[in-house]
């Protein structure tokens, strides 16, 4: 596969574009990301899903600059899939030849099912795993639906349900009640199941999420795999069909860009709600055009990553850490020291993941600005350890790097994040600490760990051939949350 691949997905509302860059063989970030609300679906659905000559116009410009776009960044593989409105366009061959004939550029309709597919492939692989959950896409011409357990995908269903098509059928005409049976008639196509947990996907359920997540005063700012109840977002989406005016859209959070179609789209998701006993709600930012990247990357691997590989760990490690030696070291120290104690500092073992891939990643910062070092590696996880984890994962492994080998976690840090961070402050503390001792007994930067551990009582003896000059002065300068452990040096 390329190095850099741009993925151009046409919707019904949007054109939007990434740029993906490979930085190993199954790991990625990404580069760029642009769209276009072109809404080549305008006045279709009033003629009969005739594509009309202004939109197209519009979409065949944005392409235009897409391309632009993808050959400054030197991008030698594009794919391009249009849904919903080209798909049900009794005019498409037009405007894929136009664009083909002056853009080379080869568009590939994809069907509502292989939709719905990408949509849940993205959500198996890069949202933490789900058991009993169902994705759910709400675009502007369809909705798409599929059914995901673990990494497994089943079910895919496309309903013709989208914001757009019900804007120009029902809503301009203010006929919500044609709307509702409108949509019920179509629901009665998802297969009965015992869902538990609804998975967002879209531009209309993240602009909920994203206005549900500043209403609540969240205190990480990151949609992706935002989890919320059931209870919080039913409440919000009954405000959102009671507005009456843009003012009151906008005072609920919605940006001005949504107001035409959240409603439509929030209908959709009252009805589907009603019928299913959801308890949890998660956000995914990715969808269709990550699920086209990944059944291209993962190809040989049934769209699936290796076993117990992250790709966004991956792309940390390969892109931010130097040596790779000592950051490994860290990683097994801090596992052993997490065994040895774990009991004795009333750890919970859950946690043991966590400190362990946090050990892994503090070196990634030095690699920006040495002396920043804590406060990059904090910011790049936060923001770049994105696929596969949980929020409360992420802001627990980026708090452990934030303090490591300096102090331990202010109290205001620990307010602020108290919602995600364990309940008992006193974990953080010392899995904290931990971490920071095991950079400490590296101190000396070792070709190999020349020292062994031992735990007795409240106390941990350290044995060395070596002298370990430099590193005994690194323990002793350490705070502890618990006063009855030391660190004693043998010969």
């Amino acid at each position: 596969m390329a190095k850099r691949v741009a993925i151009i997905d046409i919707g019904s509302n949007s054109v939007r574009m990434v740029v993906y860059e490979k930085t190993s063989r199954f790991a990625f970030h990404l580069l760029h990301e642009e769209k276009s609300k072109v809404r080549i679906s305008q006045d279709a659905y009033k003629h009969n899903g005739e594509l009309q000559e202004v939109p197209m116009q519009r979409t065949f410009d944005a392409l235009h600059d897409f391309l632009q776009i993808s050959n400054s960044f030197k991008v030698r593989k594009i794919l391009c899939v249009a849904t919903s409105a080209l798909r049900d366009a009794p005019n498409n061959k037009e405007f894929i030849q136009r664009v083909n004939s002056k853009l080379h550029l080869k568009i590939k309709i994809i069907s509502g099912e292989k939709e719905a597919y990408f949509g849940a492939i993205a959500c198996a692989n890069l949202l933490p795993k789900q058991h009993n959950a169902m994705s759910i896409d709400i675009g502007g011409g369809s909705t798409e639906i599929s059914f995901i357990d673990n990494n497994n995908v089943s079910n895919t269903l496309s309903l013709k349900l989208g914001t757009v098509r019900l804007k120009e059928l029902f809503f301009d005409a203010n006929d919500i009640d044609g709307a509702k049976k409108y949509i019920d008639n179509e629901l009665q196509k998802i297969p009965h199941a015992n869902i538990k947990t609804l998975i967002g996907i879209g531009g209309t359920f993240r602009a909920l999420s994203s206005a549900i997540l500043k209403k609540e005063a969240y205190p990480l700012n990151k949609l992706h795999a935002y989890e919320y109840t059931c209870d919080v977002f039913l409440n919000y989406i009954k405000s959102i069909l009671k507005a009456d005016t843009h003012d009151e859209l906008k005072a609920l959070g919605i940006k001005s860009n949504r107001f035409d179609v959240i409603q439509p789209g929030t209908l959709i998701l009252q009805r589907i709600m009603d019928t299913l006993n959801i308890s949890k709600i998660i956000t995914s930012g990715v969808g269709v055009r990550e699920g086209v990247y990944l059944s291209d990357l993962l190809r040989n691997s049934k769209d699936k990553f290796p076993h117990n590989y992250n790709t966004s760990v991956r792309y940390i490690l390969d892109v931010h850490v130097a040596d790779k030696h000592f950051s490994n070291h860290l990683n097994l120290l801090s596992k052993k020291l997490f065994d040895l104690t774990h009991q004795f500092l009333n750890i919970n073992k859950n946690y043991r993941y966590e400190l362990a891939l946090a050990a892994k990643l503090y070196p990634a910062g030095s690699n920006l600005h040495f002396y920043s070092q804590n406060k990059h590696t904090y910011y790049l996880i936060q923001s770049a350890l994105e696929y596969g984890f949980t929020h409360k994962s992420i802001t627990l492994i980026a708090t452990l790097t934030k303090y490591a080998k300096n102090r331990l976690p202010a109290d205001s840090h620990l307010q602020k994040y108290q919602e995600l961070l364990p309940k008992d402050k006193h974990q953080t503390s010392a899995l904290s600490f931990l971490l920071s001792l095991s950079i400490a007994l590296l101190s000396h930067r070792p070709r190999n760990i020349d020292f062994e551990m031992s735990f007795e009582d409240g106390t941990l003896y350290i044995t060395s051939k070596s002298t370990l000059y430099i590193t005994k002065d690194a323990v002793a300068s350490l705070a502890c949350s618990n006063q009855d452990f030391k660190v004693l040096f043998k010969s």
